[in-house]
């Protein structure tokens, strides 16, 4: 690696350049444009969110502190706060949604192979979202409630690695059990859901296909017993069961069979009763699977802590998507390089370091070398020794 290059420089060349080029011809993102083209855009973008920026004026300011760095940064000139704006008015959000899925594709790979807790060989989604609330008077392409926007955030997480492989974005009043129609589903795959996708039409779809589904059961779920297995109360099943649903619209809905699992956590001493179209797995395995549900609340939690999508740099619908986008880009970015560097710490960790280091001269290496641990040091060359008589 060039030791001239600044730590920005280097984490940028882990972007398919020729790919977003490809994308950007596909949307026309570069026609009609002098000064900021996608490129500088998205390095300008990709910025704020590693040091942490809370405006376009912040934005702007600290490019402008450090102009004999940004030529070899890629910019041919400081991003103006109204350039910038300008171009997250009017350049395609596809464009970064289209480069969030081709890197997204690329750390699944390199994720692949990465234990979640379970033993289980099969690709397991947890599917979930979460909403991000926005002034009403600023952004009423959103609605959510009388007085309040938002828009949500549709998450399909590959519990493997907790990356994104599917991310929807959606005004506040969509239900999320609408995503269900946007998803292709793979055949021998996990959906670990909550029950507010619960919809027995959509759900024997997900069945049809070859997918298994793991959810918890509504109160009130009109259905019948067909027989019970065997099971052993000690490990905390309650009870295993074969079910035919009973109501007139779900039993068209869902006309074969499902299984119903009764579990009480130890932990909590909380009862829970999930529903699956996996007849295979142990009882126990289930009741993992669903609690391994809980990754994709904290990716959540945690992209709302470490990624700069709570105040957003315009007010438009599509200048919003492309913050978000940028957003999830940055987030897949660094764990790529994490997982290609072979890097120990913590992605929480990584993004404190670049965000004090972007303009720094030395390898991406040598930068993040100790990030995950604080090695004691012993030999201090310059230190007299107090206690050398």
């Amino acid at each position: 690696m060039n030791m001239g290059k600044t730590l920005f420089a280097q984490l940028m060349e882990f972007v398919p350049w020729t790919s977003f080029a490809r994308i950007v011809a596909r949307y026309g993102g570069d026609s009609r444009v002098r000064s900021l083209a996608c490129t500088e855009q998205f390095r300008a973008m990709a910025f704020a969110q590693l040091t942490y920026r809370e405006s376009l004026r912040d934005i702007e300011t600290c490019l402008l502190a450090n102009q004999t760095k940004l030529y070899g940064m890629g910019f041919r000139s400081p991003a103006r706060r109204s350039t910038l704006a300008d171009a997250n008015e009017g350049c395609d959000w596809r464009i970064w949604a289209d480069l969030a899925a081709l890197l997204i594709r690329r750390a699944r790979k390199l994720y692949c192979n990465d234990s979640f807790g379970v033993d289980l060989d099969n690709t397991v989604y947890a599917l979930d979202a979460t909403t991000i609330d926005l002034c009403l008077s600023l952004f009423p392409w959103a609605p959510f409630r009388s007085t309040k926007a938002a828009v949500g955030l549709h998450t399909l997480l590959d519990l493997r690695g907790n990356i994104p492989a599917f991310i929807h974005i959606s005004d506040g009043k969509t239900h999320e059990v609408n995503v269900l129609d946007m998803l292709a589903f793979e055949a021998g795959a996990f959906y670990v859901l909550d029950r507010g996708y619960l919809d027995f039409g959509r759900l024997f779809a997900l069945h049809q296909v070859g997918a298994f589904f793991v959810t918890r059961v509504k109160r009130g779920m009109d259905a019948y017993r067909l027989y019970s297995i065997p099971i052993d109360r000690s490990t905390g099943i309650i009870c295993d069961q074969r079910i035919v649903l009973d109501g007139f619209y779900a039993s068209r809905s869902y006309p074969e069979q499902l299984r119903r699992i009764r579990f009480k956590d130890q932990e909590t001493g909380k009862t829970l009763v999930f529903l699956t179209n996996n007849a295979a797995l142990p009882a126990l395995t289930i009741a993992a699977l669903y609690k391994s549900r809980w990754q994709v609340e904290l990716f959540f939690k945690w992209i709302k802590q470490h990624l700069r999508i709570k105040r957003f740099l315009g007010n438009s619908e599509n200048a919003v998507k492309t913050q978000i986008w940028c957003a999830v880009v940055t987030c897949v970015l660094i764990a790529i390089i994490k997982k290609e560097l072979q890097l120990d710490a913590s992605l929480y960790s990584l993004l404190q370091i670049i965000s004090v280091s972007v303009f720094e001269k030395a390898p991406l290496s040598q930068a993040f070398a100790g990030s995950g641990q604080f090695p004691e040091q012993t030999d201090f060359a310059n230190q007299l020794n107090l206690f050398d008589f």
